[in-house]
């Protein structure tokens, strides 16, 4: 029988169907491996799981190819399309552009895109989704409370007001009609399997049985990682805190990156050295394909993708309605360091290979991430219109990346990529590496071949200084100084990020009073500060919040190497 109730509580609960609406990176592989868990819960066959894709120009073609057995996620996705052929071939998978098949659910996820507008959230697409999934569910079969499962990223506050309000006006009350959760993603482009099955996952919810309800269902994917099961804000506040605080992470490295550039230090071996000296190293100095997750991490182009631009901004957006003071923010000065790298890389190259105009340059990775096709707030793209802007010509590769992508279009620069490599570097000046795509790394000398006279620039950390002084080849990249850090820099960075790290934490506390004082309504809604540095301390991707305190001291042994996160980290939250 579905999801019924008994003196408030829980009683019964049969899982048949399965919605996922949006087959995008994080809804697909959810889908997939959903349906091929073949889970039976109460009883009965295997659960069906349908994906809604709304019949758009650009992405309504997903339908189809999932009907197909194809999955619509391109790049390198290990297993991906193995599980989604296996599991349409079972019948357990479908795709349907009508959302009216939600009537029928137990389960919908929600994997709709969300993203910001200036300084709040851009729920459009979502609330346009969640629209017409309340329609279809008003006619769900009498006695049934299906289970509505957000696994998109919500700005902190959005499921008690927004979306609670949401269907309330459709007539559906939360914990009689429906059951509200949020279970905020942790997938990586390149891992999408890999992070589903391995990672620890947040399940939350406005009920307090909601949380156990994903748990039940979700421990059929999650197979090698903890279910953390809390109330819906707290989830909210972890999953943007995780993204925020890399951004701020990847920030105070493109400073300390760029002051070493400036006097010819290698950041990789200063990096290390910090990195050892915090107790949080890493291998990706050495490994370009691997995912950074020590103290300092990489600094590389710029930051792209869906999150970490916006994130931030979601989790200071109820303290931004209310006019909170932004001064001492390490949240919000990221963006600013981190939208700056671009042009950063621009003025390292001239500086070394001279001025740009009348170049001809070949920019390698159009994606924001390695092994990618996404790309969503690509630094590629950014740099290619800079490029133009100085009188460069401009040609953009990409093995992964489709011709007729929507952000080539609006950044309008589809006429200057190609697919063909050879097309690309025929004639360049200078090759300028994005992203570090492992056919580049693992083509490196058939790709320096097709343009022997190039200069070549790393901006990802992809290749190594001693390959070109061999060859006598021109090359520069972003921390590749030739002279070793001291023990007194090494000391100053460590403390700098210590800095950093406990103001993140001060900033982290603000934010957690201010949103318990507007949004929680009960004890199980409150969000308390070791929770979320408990949880956020499990993501894989490195996210250890330190403890609230003096930022001062760490601050002032950081001298030496200009930095406006630590001097905002010193600052304080005003």
């Amino acid at each position: 029988m579905p999801l019924t109730f008994r003196d408030g509580r829980v009683a019964d609960w049969c899982v048949r169907h399965i919605v996922v609406v949006g087959p995008g990176i994080v809804g697909m592989p959810m889908a997939a491996l959903l349906a091929h868990a073949a889970i039976r819960e109460g009883g009965g066959p295997p659960a069906t799981v349908t994906v809604v894709q709304r019949d758009s120009p650009t992405s309504g073609w997903k339908v189809d190819a999932i009907n197909a057995g194809r999955s619509p996620i391109g790049g390198i996705e290990p297993a991906l399309d193995r599980i989604v052929a296996e599991a349409v071939a079972a019948g357990r998978l479908r795709a349907s552009h009508d959302i009216g098949v939600a009537r029928e659910a137990d389960v919908v996820l929600v994997c709709t895109q969300t993203d910001k507008r200036d300084l709040e959230p851009d729920y459009g697409p979502l609330f346009e989704a969640l629209h017409g999934l309340a329609q279809a569910l008003k006619q769900r079969p009498a006695g049934n409370v299906p289970l509505v499962v957000f696994e998109s990223t919500l700005a902190p506050s959005t499921m008690t007001t927004l979306v609670r309000e949401l269907f309330a006006s459709q007539g559906l009350a939360e914990g009689r009609d429906v059951l509200l959760g949020n279970s905020p993603n942790r997938v990586m482009p390149g891992r999408l399997v890999e992070r589903v099955a391995s990672s620890d996952k947040v399940v939350a919810g406005l009920h307090p049985d909601t949380p156990a309800l994903i748990a039940r269902l979700y421990r059929h994917i999650v197979t090698r990682g903890t279910l953390h099961r809390t109330n819906s804000l707290t989830a909210e506040v972890v999953k943007t805190l995780e993204n925020a605080y890399r951004d701020v992470r990847i920030a105070y490295a493109a400073e300390v990156a760029a002051w070493c550039d400036a006097n010819d230090i290698d950041f990789f071996a200063l990096r290390d050295a910090a990195n050892a000296r915090l107790h949080d190293s890493d291998a990706a100095s050495a490994d370009p394909n691997a995912v950074p997750s020590g103290g300092l991490l990489v600094p590389t182009l710029g930051v792209g993708g869906h999150c970490l631009p916006k994130d931030g901004i979601l989790l200071w957006w109820r303290a931004l309605q209310a006019e909170q003071d932004t001064r001492s923010s390490l949240i919000l000065r990221a963006r600013s360091v981190n939208d700056g790298s671009p042009a950063r890389t621009l003025a390292l190259a001239e500086r070394h290979l001279g001025p740009v105009a009348g170049r001809r340059v070949a920019l390698l990775g159009a994606a924001y991430r390695f092994n990618s096709e996404d790309t969503r707030n690509s630094p590629t793209l950014v740099l290619a219109r800079q490029l133009i802007d100085r009188g460069a010509a401009v040609m953009i590769h990409d093995p992964y990346v489709h011709p007729t992508d929507q952000n080539l279009r609006r950044t309008a620069l589809a006429d200057r990529f190609t697919q063909d490599l050879g097309v690309a570097l025929a004639g360049a000046d200078w090759i300028v590496l994005c992203v570090g795509h492992k056919v580049y790394l693992d083509g490196r000398d058939e790709l320096l071949a097709r343009a022997p006279d190039a200069a070549v620039v790393d901006a990802c950390n992809l290749w190594h200084a001693d390959d070109f002084r061999a060859r006598g080849r021109r090359y520069c990249g972003i921390g590749r100084g030739t002279q070793a850090p001291g023990a007194g820099l090494v000391e100053a960075v460590a403390a700098g990020f210590r800095a950093v790290e406990t103001g993140v934490a001060n900033e982290l506390q603000g934010l957690v009073d201010f949103l318990n004082r507007r949004y929680a309504g009960d004890d199980f809604n409150r969000v308390r500060f070791d929770e979320v540095q408990r949880i956020a301390g499990t993501c894989v991707t490195g996210c250890r919040i330190g403890t609230p305190g003096d930022t001062a001291s760490a601050a002032a042994r950081a001298g030496g190497v200009p930095s406006a996160m630590v001097a905002t980290a010193a600052a304080g939250i005003g």
